[in-house]
């Protein structure tokens, strides 16, 4: 299935948890959901995925944002995976594979020339009224979650925001040090002026007329 694209309401669906609890998009309205689609439970990259959302909970919760985890496994597998690493955030059993494929993120996968069908790494951004704020589709572990919070905290705005602010600031520094430039080359033309304009030349010629005037004697 196609992609959910940013700005485009969530597709909702209902799913049990490591714990056999069930969780319903469409309950968590008025909350900002982190939904990440990862392959499988207890694989190395998955699990540092894990790890990092773990690591980054508290500060993902302070940012009003949710974290779903979402894999094929089935609820035993997921209640292992998240004991082991005591992940504080509910992990879906899509054992049949429904959301996976509503969010575009099932379907065939390559790996050193072996094709195979596979859940693709992706996250989805869920807004507060339940639309698709922003689109991870081939998620890279490293600096994800940071990513995400940044996201979250309107990171993206304030990097949209500060390139118009900037130059101002920059204009307004060089007409600053400009005036200062102006200045400084200012201050010698007034002393040469001031020195211009005293007498100190005529002394020489005094002493000469003196000379001669005592010469004359």
């Amino acid at each position: 299935m196609p992609t959910p694209q940013t700005g485009q309401p969530a597709p909702d669906f209902q799913l049990q948890d490591q714990n056999g609890n069930d969780v319903k998009l469409s309950r968590l309205r008025g909350k900002n959901v982190v939904l990440y689609f990862y392959p499988k439970d207890d694989t190395p990259g998955c699990t540092r995925e894990a790890c990092d959302f773990r690591d980054e909970h508290s500060a993902l919760e302070a940012a009003g944002a949710v974290v779903l985890g979402v894999s094929p496994d089935d609820t035993k597998s997921h209640q292992k995976f998240a004991t082991k690493f005591s992940l504080p955030f509910p992990l879906l059993a899509d054992t049949e594979r429904k959301v996976c494929d509503a969010y575009g993120v099932w379907g065939e996968k390559s790996l050193y020339g072996r094709k195979f069908m596979g859940v693709t790494r992706a996250t989805y951004l869920i807004d507060t009224e339940g639309k698709v704020a922003r689109v991870w589709p081939k998620v890279k572990v490293d600096g994800h979650v940071k990513e995400i919070l940044q996201s979250l905290k309107g990171g993206a705005s304030a990097k949209t925001e500060a390139p118009e602010k900037a130059p101002a600031k920059k204009a307004a520094a060089k007409k600053t040090a400009a005036k200062k430039v102006v200045a400084k080359k200012a201050a010698p033309a007034g002393k040469a002026a001031m020195k211009k304009a005293e007498p100190k030349k005529a002394a020489p010629a005094k002493k000469a007329a003196s000379k001669k005037t005592a010469a004359r004697r």
